[in-house]
């Protein structure tokens, strides 16, 4: 199927081919959020079906990537300059306008300091001078001797959960029991080494206790973890070792620090993410953090609120980028292979997992270096000539009049993949402001919202993206899911809005975010969709689904791209042929990779094409 041309030329190249979406530069990591398209590749879509001046509408903003890209067509970077020009595109550059709506409360603040961010030596003084002085007076949390009793900095320490052997009793921890070093290796089955009775690590009890919690007035039970190994800095030699009475006398020093009042005490609203193990006593806010963490992230709120107006804006901005990534217990250690050592990474994307082994970091470190990259994204987009106008708020209700926008970018939730309100909870709360569940389209248990509500809530926002288009504009939509059951309610949301298909490509997501990399039945790239208000004339010829995927994989084999070939890409192709036919999506992931898997070896023929 061929697509039609816009104004600025062709774009079938944009939707021909995988396009890449890379993880990577300032504006996609100034802050972490789930499922977030490249800028730069939306950039490219923008500038394929619009002229500058334009005013393009997001109706699911996320973090404000559309009104980034929008942005970035007035100064294109030459990378980005190439990939228009390897594609054919036949662009005029010049900034576009953005007006974008985002029912989340902590992504409409990414989105709004981002997109209108302050300037950016003015913000790296102000982050500069805040480090400097929250350092002479809260460093000494940090302060450890390293193992020749010399004072030095902590760089990170590991707890560790503490476990019962099932079958002598005895109290051990996760890192005794499971943890080898050089190499690095995290076992997955439990070897006590007082009885030498092994079990998976699955079944092994966890150590509770119970403590007074002093924020909230009561007793609470929680998982056991102490400190296990402190990493740090002496000078400029890096140390390691076990956790020393020194370091329990300084937790204990910490524990007597008063809390400040900057910190939230708010209930978790625990829903789709909660997991009775390892959130075991975890109900409020606070209990995220490390006492520690908890007091340091603290007082850097409060001196970031001092500096006012948008400047204080800006550095929250900053401390929240880093704050549920890397200041709480979500923090992790991972064993890759032929690391001497065990590697520290961030929390996982998209849920709130709570690994046996812990992560503290030091903030002032963390926050040091993450300072480098928001203030070279604030730099790009500072002093543009495009405007982004951000609202907080459902897209079922746009303001806009009807058919005043040349062009709708948009990237709606995956249906129950990611419970976004819930995830986001851990820096709204610090905002002091909270998404709107009601409107949030998602399929969710917790929230009691089926597939049907969460068609209707998408039909909701996509007929107002109708009403405001203008008569010839374009509609790009981008989706991912594993669910026939999903597509087919995207599918009926948009038909129902009045939109139809005109042709449809895939967007590869280069490094996958944890979801798609992780989730059983995951999708190799995201199928995109370009919608547009005139009724598609299609000759449908009803086909074995069997048939088309045989098809499909004998196309893939003529292909010099590998990942064509793949069972993952292959189901992205799939959807995408049922759905520019305005036929349902037959089946699911899981049941194409199981087809898939039966299936010979083919000899490189060539195939008829679809």
């Amino acid at each position: 199927m061929k697509c039609e041309k816009a104004r600025g030329g062709p774009v079938e190249a944009l939707y021909a081919t995988a396009l890449p979406s890379s993880r990577s530069g300032h504006l996609f990591n100034a802050f972490p959020y789930p499922t977030k398209i490249s800028p730069e590749a939306i950039a490219l879509f923008i500038a394929g079906h619009t002229q500058p001046g334009d005013t393009v509408f997001d109706g699911f903003a996320g973090s404000g990537t559309t009104g980034l890209a929008a942005l970035l067509c007035g100064n294109p970077s030459d990378h980005l300059r190439a990939e228009a020009k390897r594609l054919g595109l036949d662009v005029s550059w010049g900034a576009r306008n953005a007006v974008i709506y985002e029912i989340g409360a902590l992504s409409a603040f990414i989105a709004r300091t981002l997109t209108n961010p302050p300037n950016p030596m003015l913000f790296q003084e102000a982050a500069e001078e805040l480090l400097r002085t929250a350092e002479a007076e809260d460093g000494w949390m940090y302060e450890a001797n390293d193992p020749s009793g010399c004072k030095g900095e902590v760089r990170y320490i590991i707890w560790s959960d503490q476990l019962i052997c099932p079958e002598c009793a005895r109290k051990l921890s996760f890192w005794e029991a499971c943890v080898s070093l050089r190499p690095a290796r995290i076992a997955n089955n439990f070897r006590c080494p007082n009885c030498g009775h092994e079990v998976r690590l699955s079944d092994i009890e966890r150590v509770v206790k119970r403590s007074r919690d002093d924020l909230l007035g009561d007793w609470r039970t929680q998982r056991a973890r102490k400190p296990t190994r402190v990493y740090g800095t002496t000078g400029r030699k890096a140390w390691s070792r076990d956790a020393i009475a020194e370091d329990f006398s300084m937790l204990a020093r910490i524990q007597g620090e008063r809390v400040p009042d900057s910190v939230p005490i708010v209930k978790v609203p625990w829903g789709d993410l909660y997991r009775s193990g390892y959130h075991q006593g975890i109900t409020h806010l606070h209990h995220f953090y490390t006492r520690r963490n908890l007091l340091v992230f603290a007082r850097l709120w409060e001196r970031a609120k001092s500096y006012g107006g948008a400047m204080a804006e800006a550095l929250k901005f900053w401390l929240l980028s880093y704050n549920a990534s890397h200041s709480t217990i979500m923090t992790r250690v991972v064993a890759k292979s032929d690391k001497k050592e065990l590697v520290v990474t961030s929390a996982q994307s998209g849920v709130l997992y709570i690994s046996g082994l812990p992560v503290e970091k030091n903030l002032f470190s963390g926050l040091r270096s993450k300072l480098s990259v928001i203030a070279k994204a604030f730099r790009v987009i500072h002093g543009g000539s495009g405007r982004v106008s951000v609202h907080e708020g459902s897209s079922s209700s746009v303001h806009l009049s009807d058919e005043s926008v040349d062009y709708v970018f948009t990237d709606p939730p995956f249906g129950g993949n990611i419970p976004y309100s819930e995830i986001n909870f851990l820096n709204e709360a610090w905002l002091g402001r909270y998404t709107n569940r009601k409107e949030e389209a998602i399929v969710s248990h917790a929230q009691g919202k089926s597939i049907d509500d969460y068609k209707k809530l998408l039909k909701r926002s996509l007929r107002e993206a109708h009403r405001i288009l203008k008569p010839n504009g374009k509609a790009t939509l981008v989706f991912h899911s594993a669910s026939a059951n999903v597509w087919n309610a995207l599918q009926t949301a948009y038909q129902e809005a009045g939109f139809d298909v005109e042709c449809a490509g895939v967007l590869d997501k280069i490094q996958g975010s944890f979801k798609q990399v992780s989730t059983r039945g995951a999708v190799k790239g995201d199928p995109v969709l370009l919608l547009s208000k005139d009724e598609a004339v299609e000759d449908w010829v009803e086909s074995s689904v069997w048939a088309v995927a045989d098809q499909l994989r004998r196309d893939a084999l003529l292909s010099t791209d590998p990942v064509e070939q793949t069972a993952p890409r292959l189901y992205s192709r799939l959807v995408n042929y049922f759905l520019i036919r305005n036929q349902p999506v037959p089946l699911s992931a899981d049941d194409f990779y199981r087809w898939h898997g039966r299936q010979p070896a083919f000899e490189v023929g060539v195939g008829a094409q679809l």
